[in-house]
């Protein structure tokens, strides 16, 4: 069957551009987005026409000055998308709110439609400012904790984290991990043929100091039952160990009848598929940046068994672990 349309939900990246940004990082998100676009048609059989579009985008529409200096020319101005980027910028933060005036309403707007969120380090401010953070974990990079925990104090911000998700809204703490999180909205948007050819395409010889870690549960956190929630934590932390749910209830004041309802009430998912997703998720990230064998990758995502290991892994992804770690490191 013929495909004539873009992925389903994705017509538009807007990447924003404004004076004083890093082009690196905006250039980055083009270059990731572009790719995909090609590489969506190609695997349709409609040549190398781009699938969706990707545009930069200034909030007067007019050509911007770079941090060093280089005039980036735009395609226009703030328009409805289905993908947001904001990359980093170096400048004082107040003097960009005052200067560009429509960003915050837009971004409101935007996310109301359903648009997805993205920032990378400083560019994590302009989400933050709007108001779309406020009771949600965040992260930025490290040399702006300080400043964005006093200014911030309703965002839960955690330092720990490289990656962070919730309600469509994403931050990443810098380049490494913007990287990481343009191939996860890719797999998401494209499909994971189009997410790991993109990603052997462009990632050379990256080197993480940090597993890129567990994407897509952001939003499951995002409801009113306290003790879920810190179950939810507890379960990202000790997510490998040997345990019984029944243990887990008893130790949160729960029968595992309880526990059972309100945990798939809260978050929508089965306390063991939710378990099973976390395992997988980590490691895929082991897979794809590591050469760990399969079998130590098992037993350090919580499975003795190998085999069971690989088996649940291709039930959630349609792929072996062999060949989820050959289609990154094959040649296109």
């Amino acid at each position: 069957m013929m495909f004539t349309q873009p992925p389903a939900s994705l017509r538009r990246v807007s990447i924003l551009a404004i004076d004083k940004v890093f082009a690196s990082t905006l250039m980055q998100a083009k270059d990731f987005f572009h790719l995909a676009s090609l590489r969506y048609s190609k695997q349709l059989g409609l040549g190398l026409d781009p699938m969706f579009e990707i545009r930069l985008v200034s909030p007067d529409g007019q050509p911007v000055d770079s941090f060093s200096n280089v005039q980036l020319p735009v395609d226009g101005g703030l328009d409805d998308a289905d993908v947001i980027i904001l990359p980093a910028y170096w400048d004082d933060f107040d003097n960009l709110l005052q200067r560009y005036p429509q960003v915050l309403p837009w971004l409101r707007q935007q996310h109301a439609r359903g648009a997805v969120l993205c920032a990378e380090a400083s560019g994590v401010f302009w989400l933050a400012e709007s108001g779309l953070l406020d009771g949600k974990e965040a992260t930025t990079y490290w040399r702006f904790f300080t400043t964005f925990a006093e200014r911030f104090p309703k965002i839960r911000l955690n330092q720990d984290k490289h990656l962070t998700d919730a309600d469509n809204i994403y931050c990443a703490g810098g380049a490494t991990s913007a990287c990481d999180l343009y191939i996860y909205l890719i797999e998401r948007f494209c499909g994971a043929n189009v997410a790991r050819a993109v990603s052997r395409d462009i990632l050379y010889e990256v080197q993480r100091n940090y597993t890129p870690g567990r994407m897509g549960f952001g939003g499951q956190k995002l409801h009113q039952d306290l003790i879920i929630l810190q179950i939810q934590h507890w379960l990202e932390e000790h997510f490998a160990d040997k345990f019984r749910f029944e243990d887990v209830a008893r130790n949160h004041g729960m029968s595992i009848r309880n526990f059972m309802r309100r945990f798939q009430g809260a978050t929508g998912d089965k306390p063991l598929h939710y378990l099973q997703r976390l395992r997988i998720e980590t490691a895929k990230g082991l897979l794809s940046s590591t050469r760990k064998s399969i079998k130590t990758i098992s037993y350090e995502v919580g499975y003795d068994d190998a085999s069971f290991f690989a088996r649940l892994f291709r039930q959630h992804t349609e792929l072996s672990p062999n060949q989820y770690r050959q289609q990154f490191m094959q040649e296109a």
